[in-house]
């Protein structure tokens, strides 16, 4: 089979060596595995290889390089609305000579790759949307356009859109899916927690307003100034990391918070192992993978109620849904460690349930899709 990825992300090449944003990588390699022949459609950066990077892995791979587009700014915006012809052209070649086309929304790249997807209603498809496929959630146009289309059985046809959580009134070809980080091999007892000594937080993600860092910051440092001996280690990087560096240096709370920068995959699985919560107050994301790399090993994660995660914490079972504000997400999280029988069993739901969704378990999912 001929496999065709079509992809926002942007790649570094180096000698016959393509890489990637890790997971995004570590994902499609597990792709590979059941395909004859490769080729990616994404744009090609410039920047040099770093510790979330990882390398493709397939004997029979190309690569077609194609200009990243943005629309933020007059000038960005005529700048890439003269390369969307060239950027077609390219998709709908490889589209052509494909035998399954799969691409990565939301994104502009996979905006294109949808309307040119249309041209091929025989060929096999399928898309992951990576982002929030909450049909209520406030959105970018283009992201709405491309559920749409996504899910339009007329002009999308032979598809299966592969979606984070279960939604209501949704197209015959719209699956909820999943994601995962660690085999059926790593599943383990997690460490029971006691809930009583030193509290260990970790954030796991980019530092960007999106994500929210500094809220994360603001509601362990007000955990420590009402008793609580806790501390807070941020495994990213990102535009806010000076911004978060000189807030921990003016505030002087440089002895119990720290910014670990980008981590080697094994680095942040050991922290995880040692973490009694993982805090993560994004303002919209698609499957949250720290959340369910922490939860596997019965981390208890604090999060936002956006997307699919009420789902993913049991809408209170498996987690902590706190409000986006310091005051409220303080008083909630109080309560919990008040009640350490409480989160003993909030552990151990997580456990069990995020190692339900190992790689193994996708890897088999992913081949049904490929044979379908």
């Amino acid at each position: 089979m001929k496999f065709l990825i079509i992809s926002h992300v942007e790649h570094k090449l180096i000698g016959n060596r393509i890489s990637a944003y890790a997971p995004y990588v570590r994902e499609m390699n597990i792709w590979f595995n059941h395909v004859d022949e490769v080729t990616v459609v994404a744009p090609l950066g410039m920047e040099q290889i770093s510790a979330i990077d990882l390398e493709y892995k397939h004997q029979n791979l190309s690569f077609n390089a194609i200009p990243s587009i943005q629309f933020t700014g007059f000038k960005h915006a005529l700048k890439s609305i003269i390369k969307i012809p060239r950027i077609f052209i390219v998709i709908f070649s490889a589209c052509r000579k494909t035998d399954h086309i799969h691409l990565r929304c939301p994104g502009n790249i996979g905006l294109i790759g949808c309307l040119v997807q249309v041209f091929f209603p025989k060929k096999m498809k399928t898309a992951k949307y990576a982002g929030n496929w909450d049909p209520n959630a406030t959105q970018p146009l283009s992201y709405k356009f491309q559920k749409w289309m996504l899910s339009n059985t007329f002009l999308t046809r032979n598809m299966t859109a592969l979606v984070y959580g279960d939604w209501k009134n949704q197209t015959k070809n719209v699956k909820s899916f999943f994601t995962a980080t660690y085999r059926d091999a790593d599943r383990q007892v997690p460490t029971l927690r006691s809930y009583t000594g030193a509290l260990k937080f970790v954030y796991v993600g980019s530092l960007v307003e999106g994500k929210r860092p500094l809220l994360a910051i603001q509601i362990v440092t007000k955990l420590k100034n009402k008793g609580f001996d806790v501390m807070l280690d941020l495994f990213g990087d990102g535009v806010l990391k000076s911004n978060l560096q000189n807030y921990i240096s003016k505030n002087n709370l440089n002895s119990f918070i720290k910014l670990k920068g980008n981590q080697e995959k094994e680095v942040v699985k050991a922290a995880l192992k040692e973490a009694d919560f993982l805090i993560l107050l994004s303002k919209s994301e698609g499957w949250p993978k720290a959340i369910a790399e922490g939860m596997f090993f019965g981390v208890v994660p604090i999060a936002t109620s956006v997307s699919c995660i009420p789902n993913m914490l049991g809408y209170g079972s498996r987690g902590i849904i706190v409000d986006p504000d310091i005051d409220n997400a303080v008083e909630t999280i109080q309560g919990f460690l008040n009640n350490t029988e409480r989160l003993k069993l909030i552990s151990v739901e997580a456990s069990k349930w995020s190692q339900s969704y190992t790689l193994d378990v996708f890897e088999n999912e992913l081949i049904k899709l490929l044979k379908a």
